[in-house]
């Protein structure tokens, strides 16, 4: 159901329009002030429903739940869900494999404009989608904002891109001939969407598939189903035929494995834990029978990001930075700086401004707008924990370490951070996903990079340096998906930040780029003589 009232209407982009980014809002505005906190008391009453799966159309229940809830408030519960099982899994895929035989039949042009019509209700209630995010994953209003944004985004980009590949043409023609180059859709494939961008991935993977001609099985993280339920429901009302996308929230032990293993599924996108992406990669080598083809795995996976700070950087611009990439949605993105790398000129001075920025950051409430709002879950809380107990026979603790105590129970931590690390200790290896941030000196620059190419990760990373050779040789040597200089390693931009990254961060996906929508297509060479 929409809420009413949450923002004016906006026309749709013409899809044969130059794309351009949705903006950013302006929180200061009073009228943007006022939108956003109606939304948030209008969602509130619409807490704790209970959402049905839908399978082909229909909506069905199960006897096992799953309950999303607050993680500023645990015992608030957000939605209410149906778990599905294996079970559940036969009936899924077969629901996506009838309506890709009309679907994947249907004009390019005709499945642009039902992502241009989504974007435009998105777009339409921009701010109900960012209470729903503040509300079932804990971002704040400006994280909450982005991530809308972005949904928005993808849907506008994918819409461009399906119209610029049903245009190729193969680079000649061969004397004599007529040839022809197609991208065809693959088939019907799972989506398993992560819950720390639980609307613009879940979104950006769902409508680069459904575009391309292709239908899905959505498996949403079970600690944020609700917006992918709410997403589907912008889908219907955009006219998506019932069977393209079946939502399935469920158990990834159980429905999760028996799609990846279904001898139908033609692909898997995954965005998740390099840990789950590997077992998916895994299973889904394995041919079963009946199969007729190799399954095409699209993975992003984890990072363990840095940003290295050269001796001549911007010191003041390097720690504005590394606060926002650090601590940014408590640190919970595949994206986030959890390595500063100091040279060591400027290793004492950036320790203690950068403290000194850090202790005016706030721990709360996220619907109250505070800088850090919780961690997704309880698990994730003592996983974190975990890793600065760790951290403090590891390194010298100069920030947070700490679990503020709230009335609501809320999953909060203070951002944490550790100094004296070395470069191969667990800190500053390990994937934490939280608001901790480890310190590495170095004696040079050179040093440094070795030591940012020194995990099993390469998704992004970040160099501040006045000095052009410096950028240039980290420009060539520094093995990252996605690197930035002079600005954050988090908040890549659809279209002109191509996101994925290397070695275990993934399979190099590139989302939001030119490349994204072949990884749902193959392409189809027909050459007639003449």
């Amino acid at each position: 159901m929409a809420i009413a009232g949450a923002s004016p209407s906006i026309p749709p982009r013409s899809p044969r329009g130059v794309f351009a980014n949705e903006p950013f809002t302006d929180f200061k505005d009073a009228e943007n002030l006022r939108s956003i906190r109606r939304s948030l008391d209008q969602v509130a009453a619409h807490l704790g429903v209970e959402y049905s799966l839908i399978v082909g159309g229909k909506r069905l229940k199960t006897t096992d739940k799953i309950r999303s809830i607050n993680p500023a408030r645990p015992a608030q519960v957000v939605g209410i869900h149906q778990k599905s099982g294996a079970a559940q899994a036969e009936a899924a895929m077969s629901a996506a494999l009838r309506a890709y035989g009309s679907w994947s039949g249907t004009s390019a042009e005709e499945r642009a404009s039902l992502l241009l019509r989504a974007a435009e209700i998105i777009r339409r209630r921009k701010f109900e989608f960012m209470a729903w995010l503040i509300y079932e994953v804990g971002k704040n209003w400006a994280e909450a904002d982005a991530d809308v944004g972005e949904t928005i985004d993808f849907l506008e980009f994918y819409a461009r891109e399906a119209l610029r590949l049903d245009a190729v043409a193969p680079p000649i023609q061969y004397p004599g001939e007529r040839d022809e180059l197609f991208y065809v859709p693959l088939g019907a494939g799972a989506v398993i969407s992560p819950w720390n961008f639980p609307f613009a991935i879940m979104a950006g993977m769902t409508s680069a598939a459904v575009v391309a001609g292709n239908t899905v099985v959505l498996k949403p993280s079970s600690d944020a189903p609700t917006i992918a339920a709410r997403f589907v429901e912008v889908l219907e009302e955009a006219g998506l035929p019932d069977g393209v996308v079946n939502f399935c929230p469920g158990s990834g032990s159980s429905f999760g494995n028996a799609i990846v293993e279904h001898p139908k599924t033609r692909f898997i996108s995954f965005t998740g834990s390099k840990a789950v992406g590997l077992e998916i990669h895994e299973r889904a080598s394995r041919t079963q029978p009946g199969q007729i083809w190799i399954k095409r795995t699209i993975l992003e996976m984890g990072g363990k990001d840095s940003i290295l700070v050269s001796a001549d950087a911007d010191l003041d611009a390097a720690i504005e930075d590394v606060v926002a990439s650090a601590f940014g949605f408590s640190g919970q993105k595949c994206s986030a700086c959890s390595r500063a790398i100091l040279e060591a000129p400027i290793y004492d001075a950036f320790i203690e401004r950068l403290r000194e920025r850090v202790a005016t950051l706030t721990v709360g409430d996220p619907a109250a707008n505070h800088d850090l709002g919780p961690v997704i879950n309880r698990e994730a809380l003592s996983s974190i924990l975990n890793y600065i107990e760790i951290g403090k026979k590891e390194g010298r603790l100069i920030a947070g370490g700490n679990a503020p105590a709230t009335s609501d129970g809320g999953y909060f931590l203070e951002p944490t951070i550790f100094a004296d690390v070395a470069p191969k200790a667990v800190l500053a290896q390990e994937e934490i996903f939280g608001p901790v941030l480890a310190l590495i000196k170095v004696a040079s620059f050179d040093e440094g990079l070795r030591v940012a190419n020194n995990t099993e990760y390469g998704l992004t990373g970040s160099v501040y340096s006045a000095s052009r050779e410096r950028l240039d040789r980290a420009r060539r040597v520094f093995h990252v998906g996605n690197l930035y200089f002079n600005r954050k390693c988090t908040g890549a931009m659809v279209g002109a930040h191509p996101f994925g990254g290397f070695n275990m961060s993934g399979t190099d996906s590139k989302t939001g780029g030119p490349d994204y929508l072949h990884l749902f297509t193959q392409s189809k060479s027909v050459a007639e003589k003449l």
